[in-house]
């Protein structure tokens, strides 16, 4: 069992921000691909709690790559973190380095992403509802029509999640014959430039008979939209989520309806919390807001889901006025878009 390096002080109930203190600990953050934008986000609310807990930071950018990820945790581990955040590449090749935890008495925090294991405390926003929320927005805006459905990464749980939450919008204008799934596809690694290869090949084969476009996260709507305008048709429904400043941008253009908003900062700080919390020796259930959830794979966890916000042309001030962007970085190129770009 490792021994947790925590001094007295952190043993006691004093807290800060909602987190022990915890002088001389270290939390160690494992990322999948921090060259993504809204990562960057996410490591700057984990620094700041963990600032504000008295905690040390030190991280790994797997780059893509689900083994430099499991030598990427077992140098963190071998660095002596008092406990992980992973935010997995590959929800099944992660196992091992979950068991390397366990072994050490390591507790894990599955950041955003499912790691399908007891041992590791699921932390996300409720993706199914993320995927319903993308599919509303585009259907108030289309329908009936041709949809095409450009889903996440084939490794990420989190892209069936969405994809099941969409389905479940859409089922009934399918059903009746409105609406008409005329392509769909993964996207490798959730790359915009394999979700506009995947969009370029799916108007091919319809001869750019698109209605709707359901993308399941901002980087994949950019590949979408970008693979639209290049066929003039720039301005059909198109969703995306995260709250990307150019996914936010392009709402105010009017080339994407929706971002889901998952205010990566409430996730980072909870993240960190969860992280200080269990190293102390707060066991999974005692976590605030925790429960019991059952996995796809059957198994029995323990997670906490926060609340997202579909921001569409209707409340793009909701992010200016949280200080998530900057009215200029919203309104660029926009000379009469919406509230505040009017």
């Amino acid at each position: 069992m490792k021994t947790i390096r925590i001094t007295a002080l952190a043993v006691l109930a004093t807290t800060v921000c909602g987190a022990a203190l915890a002088q001389d600990m270290t939390v160690g953050v494992s990322w999948s691909n921090f060259q993504e934008e809204r990562w960057k986000t996410d490591e700057a609310a984990i620094r700041e709690a963990l600032d504000a807990a008295g905690a040390a930071y030190v991280s790994a950018d797997a780059q893509s790559s689900s083994s430099k990820q499991l030598s990427d945790i077992e140098s963190l581990i071998a660095q002596g973190v008092d406990a992980l955040i992973i935010l997995a590449q590959d929800s099944q090749a992660i196992g091992p380095a979950v068991q390397a935890a366990a072994d050490e008495g390591i507790p894990v925090v599955g950041y955003d992403r499912l790691i399908d294991d007891p041992r590791a405390f699921y932390l996300t926003f409720d993706n199914v509802e993320v995927g319903r929320m993308q599919a509303r927005a585009v259907l108030e805006q289309a329908p009936e029509g041709n949809y095409v459905m450009i889903k996440g990464s084939p490794t990420d749980p989190n892209a069936d999640f969405l994809r099941g939450g969409q389905q479940e919008v859409l089922q009934e204008a399918i059903d009746a014959g409105k609406i008409t799934i005329v392509g769909e596809a993964y996207t490798d690694g959730w790359l915009p430039a394999n979700a506009q290869r995947n969009m370029e090949q799916i108007l091919t084969a319809s001869d750019n008979d698109v209605d709707a476009v359901v993308a399941s996260n901002d980087g994949t709507a950019g590949g979408a939209v970008a693979a639209l305008t290049a066929q003039g048709m720039d301005g059909i429904p198109v969703s995306g989520q995260d709250g990307d400043h150019a996914a936010l941008n392009r709402i105010a253009l009017g080339t994407q309806t929706v971002s889901v908003w998952k205010d990566a900062r409430d996730l980072g700080k909870a993240a960190a919390e969860i992280a200080v919390s269990m190293a102390g020796g707060t066991e999974m259930s005692g976590i605030d807001g925790a429960e019991a959830w059952t996995s796809p794979g059957g198994n029995e966890l323990t997670a906490k889901f926060l609340t997202p916000i579909p921001v569409t042309a209707d409340n793009l001030s909701v992010v200016v006025d949280a200080g998530w962007i900057s009215q200029d970085d919203l309104c660029r190129g926009v000379s009469a878009g919406p509230a505040p770009c009017n």
